[in-house]
């Protein structure tokens, strides 16, 4: 793969500002504040990358730059060298003033590129460069040079300057000349305490007219837009956070980390660069940071002292000399950790596999026999990497307590899927380790970061591993917590048949673990079949409360609170209820359950403003008990942007959406990126092509996801007016979701229904013939519409006005490509009367979105129907959103239907009435008579007297020369 590199400069703005700035290059009326500026920065950071930004901005500023650069040449380094380029450069550019400047100070002409070559002869006495003379020379020389404009002057990694570049550099400094401008760049973190220039360094900023800008870091936002500008394809939140997390900000580790692709390696190329680091050290500091590398990204002091063996005043002078040498940094908490973590990762790297192990099993000694302190985590990798698995393993289930009691559930999943792996491939059993318990807790803490495809596969392996007879116990447990899993993923195995096997195991066995399968098998019946969903519930309750069972007996009334809400009052006060009750007992996860719920229940009701609050809830509570990512709130993320992206807060929306920084479970990133994609592309009609093309890759493991990138692939399809293209976008997704939930799923009648005004948006292109061909796939649409309306039927009063807007919209786009087609054409009425409907059904869930894009379609209703007044009303309102929320496709569209914010002033569209407008553009896209006069709701005897009369006005001799006419004068 070649290496990767972008000539952008990306997050330097600022610094960059500063030196123009301060140097006089672009100025505020302030002018030039100092005549020279030290540039500093580690290795990588980006100095190169902003001294050639301020080139290119001193040459638009007409000012001349001349450049050298300081090269590692060990103690071979030539005197001057950075100077005689500079030199070079000015003789090209300006070989008149050179000339006379050089046959001035003859001495100069030593140091040109050319003549600075081996000459066998040595230079003593009068023949050897007189330091001072070469200093004024050089003055002299810029002074010439700046007569005819101000002159930028850049020296280089001025870390390898030599002593004479070093000198020549402190004559500059004090000696500014005028119209002259220098800049000097070195590294900081190789200017150790005996380093030549680092003395140097400090009397130079004691000079007047010298200042210093230290180039730190980029941020962690800069790194992205960077990442984004070497890899243009996207990535996910958890390979953005590990470029951001490894790099620290450099510009030069991030290249290569992307350059190697993601590999989880410190690339060669630059772990040889961050070894030589290790080079001038010496052997007992060499070992101590290998120590440091084992140790992970920090260690005490006291947990280095105790695994080194050195004694007190050896390791003092050791982390001195390495911590002088910038290798290692000394930081707060009495802890060392490396100045670079790639550098860590690098020495790391480069231990011998023994070497690796002795060390790991020294800290293992250390931590376990409590000569340091340190925590099961560090206990448990140390262990792992030692190979002591018993060790390992029970320190591994420690973390993860710990990890769960402070709310970490994602690093507690870790540390017990590594105590499971552990476990699996060690050759004996480790004493005392329940591993089916082990795989139940693993599943729990999965669940709550939200991974919970990861929690099925752990628990299904679990059940894998049982014998086939017996264990019934183990089993319905297993059962129990999959089923538990089941009932949050997209998956087409049933949850309430496994939770059923489950109870029936546990029929028998403790009531505790009866009333958990009981309690689940009633959670996978609500929504379908309420009925049984009490039945199951409510003698569970009872078995939880003779047994005095407080957590399940609150978890169980949380999971009826909606079905038989105290006082036959509504679902919302029953969850309401739930949610205050686990609440008031502590309960966190049946409290986000219940909240989310009563979310649901607000927003399927068309309550969108109290559906924004009770999600927000959800969010706020989960955040709290550090479960922002488990489910119900990584969901209700979702659905709360959802809500807003109705309420016509599409911004807002987008932004609650974006996780930059944080670490959502994959699916909920993806779905939340697919929301995303919904707004720019299908709302906002912009081109992210490749966006949705990876999106395809998740439509097979999560619905929602599937049906927000369709949706937008669809829209950009009806966009466009490809038919063809929406109707492989709707089999595709169809053929994705169907087996994650079922055939007929709600969302396949918004789905057709998108896809019908792809086809609607194409028929003015076709030709009869292509209409009749696409009837069939017209009609396939409509007809899946009406069998999911079929399906919902049994459930029509519980349905919501989202729902019954979908229906409404599907009938009057049914309706509306029929009429543009010219295939079995409803009347005026019939039509109007669809989208009215569609209209007030709309209107009733309060969705900014689709009733803008409803009255877009009524007002091209209206006009067709002779309401120019009724369509000109409809059609301002649609405007008006649309332009609010940027929806350029709605613009788009009721331009092309001739409607306009303000009336036509043209004097050839003036001569023209609004009728003869619309029988132009059908005569335009080669209507006949009789269809144009079926589309207007008009006879084919007044089509042809209004086609007359455009003739007549148009000067044209027949409809071809006509729609050429009105093309040219920009009627069309």
């Amino acid at each position: 793969m070649p290496a990767l590199r972008t000539t952008d400069l990306i997050g330097r703005d600022a610094e960059l500002e500063q030196l123009t700035a301060q140097l006089g290059i672009r100025t505020s009326g302030t002018g030039q504040t100092v005549r020279s500026m030290l540039v500093a920065g580690d290795a990588g950071v980006g100095k190169t990358r902003l001294l050639m930004a301020l080139r290119d901005a001193a040459l638009d500023a007409d000012w001349q730059v001349v450049a050298g650069h300081c090269l590692d040449l060990a103690d071979s380094s030539l005197p001057y060298l950075p100077f005689s380029e500079i030199l070079g450069g000015l003789v090209a550019d300006h070989p008149d003033v050179t000339g006379r400047v050089l046959e001035a100070h003859p001495t100069l002409a030593r140091l040109q590129p050319g003549r600075r070559i081996r000459s066998g002869e040595s230079a003593s006495g009068d023949q050897a460069l007189d330091r001072g003379n070469v200093y004024d020379a050089f003055g002299h020389l810029l002074a010439a040079a700046a007569e005819h404009a101000p002159v930028l002057v850049i020296v280089e990694d001025a870390h390898w300057a030599d002593e004479s570049t070093r000198d020549m550099l402190s004559y500059l400094f004090s000696r500014p000349v005028p119209g002259v401008a220098l800049v000097v760049s070195y590294r900081a973190d190789d200017l150790h305490r005996r380093h030549p220039l680092r003395r140097q360094v400090a009397e130079w900023m004691r000079l007047r007219g010298v200042d210093r800008l230290q180039l730190e870091p980029l941020a962690a936002d800069a790194v992205r837009l960077l990442v984004r500008a070497l890899h243009p394809s996207t990535l996910s939140e958890a390979e953005y956070t590990s470029i951001v997390d490894r790099a620290e900000g450099n510009p030069f580790f991030i290249e290569e980390l992307v350059d190697a692709a993601w590999s989880g390696q410190v690339p060669g190329e630059l772990a040889d660069v961050l070894l030589v680091h290790l080079d001038r050290l010496d052997e007992t500091t060499r070992q101590v940071v290998r120590i440091v590398s084992v140790a992970g990204r920090q260690v005490s002091h006291g947990l280095l002292a105790a695994v080194s063996d050195l004694d007190a005043a050896a390791l003092e002078a050791a982390l001195r000399a390495a911590v002088d040498a910038h290798v290692l940094i000394a930081s707060r908490g009495d802890t060392y950790a490396f100045r670079h973590a790639l550098l860590g990762e690098a020495v790391y790297d480069d231990l011998l596999p023994g070497e690796r192990m002795r060390l790991h099993a020294d800290f293992v000694a250390a931590l376990g026999e409590g000569r340091a302190v340190g925590t099961a985590a560090e206990l448990a990798q140390h262990a792992r990497r030692a190979h002591d698995v018993p060790v390992a393993v029970r320190a591994s289930i420690e973390a993860g307590e710990e990890a769960l009691a402070v709310g970490g559930p994602a690093e507690a999943a870790t540390h017990f899927l590594d105590a499971l792996e552990l476990v699996d491939t060690s050759r004996e059993p480790v004493p005392g380790i329940d591993d089916f318990a082990l795989a139940r807790r693993c599943a729990e803490a999965l669940i709550a970061s939200g991974r919970v495809a990861k929690a099925v596969k752990v628990l299904r392996a679990r059940l894998a591993a049982l014998p086939a007879e017996g264990a019934d116990v183990d089993r319905g447990q297993l059962l129990t917590a999959l089923a538990s899993a089941l009932l949050l993923t997209d998956s087409p195995e049933s949850p309430s048949e496994t939770a059923a096997e489950a109870v029936e195991l546990l029929r028998t066995g403790p009531p505790k673990l009866l009333a958990r399968a009981l309690l689940v098998h009633a959670q996978t019946l609500v929504g379908w079949h309420d009925d049984q969903a009490r039945a199951v519930a409510l003698p569970a309750l009872e078995l939880a409360e003779r047994h005095d069972l407080a957590s399940l007996a609150v978890e169980l009334h949380a999971t009826v609170a909606g079905l038989d809400p105290e006082g036959g009052s509504s679902a919302v006060v029953g969850w309401r209820a739930a949610a205050d009750r686990a609440r008031r007992a502590g309960l966190i996860e049946p409290e986000l359950r219940a909240l989310y719920l009563l979310g649901r229940a607000h927003h399927d009701g068309g309550d969108l403003a109290a559906a924004v609050e009770v999600y927000r809830e959800v969010i706020a509570r989960s955040e709290v008990g550090g479960l922002t990512w488990s489910p119900y709130p990584a969901e209700a993320r979702l659905l709360l942007a959802v809500v807003l992206t109705h309420q016509g807060l599409l911004d807002e929306a987008w932004e609650l959406l974006d996780v930059s920084g944080q670490s959502p479970p994959m699916v909920s990133e993806w779905a939340y990126f697919a929301h995303q994609m919904f707004i720019v592309i299908g709302l906002r009609g912009r081109s992210k092509a490749q966006a949705l093309e990876r999106l395809r890759e998740h439509w097979t493991t999560d619905g929602l996801t599937a049906i927000s990138s369709a949706a937008a692939e669809i829209l950009r399809a009806a966009a466009a007016g490809d038919g063809a293209l929406a109707l492989s976008v709707y089999d595709d997704v169809v053929t994705a979701v169907v087996p994650l939930w079922h055939e007929w799923f709600q969302a396949r009648l918004r789905l057709a229904t998108l896809a019908l005004t792809a086809f609607a948006a194409a028929a003015h292109r076709q030709s009869a013939d292509e209409r009749e061909c696409a009837a069939r796939d017209v009609e396939r649409l409509a007809a899946d519409g009406g069998r999911v309306i079929d399906f919902y039927a049994p459930y029509d009063d519980s349905q919501g006005p989202e729902y019954r807007m979908w229906v409404a919209r599907r009938t009057a786009e049914h309706l509306r490509w029929r009429w543009l087609a010219q295939v079995g054409p409803p009347s005026a009425d019939e039509l109007v009367s669809a989208w009215r409907t569609a209209e007030e059904a709309a209107v009733a869930y309060g969705s900014v979105p689709e009733l803008a894009q409803t009255r877009v379609r009524l007002a091209g209703v209206l006009r067709a129907a002779g309401d120019a007044d009724g369509a000109r009303q409809v059609a301002d309102l649609a405007r008006e959103v649309a332009r609010a929320i940027g929806a350029q496709p709605m613009l788009d569209e009721l331009t092309a239907q001739g409607s306009t914010a303000t009336p036509a002033t043209s004097e050839h569209a003036a001569s023209l009435t609004p009728r003869e407008a619309e029988v132009l553009a059908l005569v335009a896209e080669g209507r006949s008579n009789g269809e144009i006069g079926k589309q207007l709701f008009i006879s084919t005897k007044t089509v042809s007297v209004h086609v007359s009369h455009i003739l007549a006005k148009l000067d044209a001799a027949s409809r071809t020369e006509a729609a050429a006419v009105a093309r040219r004068r920009g009627l069309l």
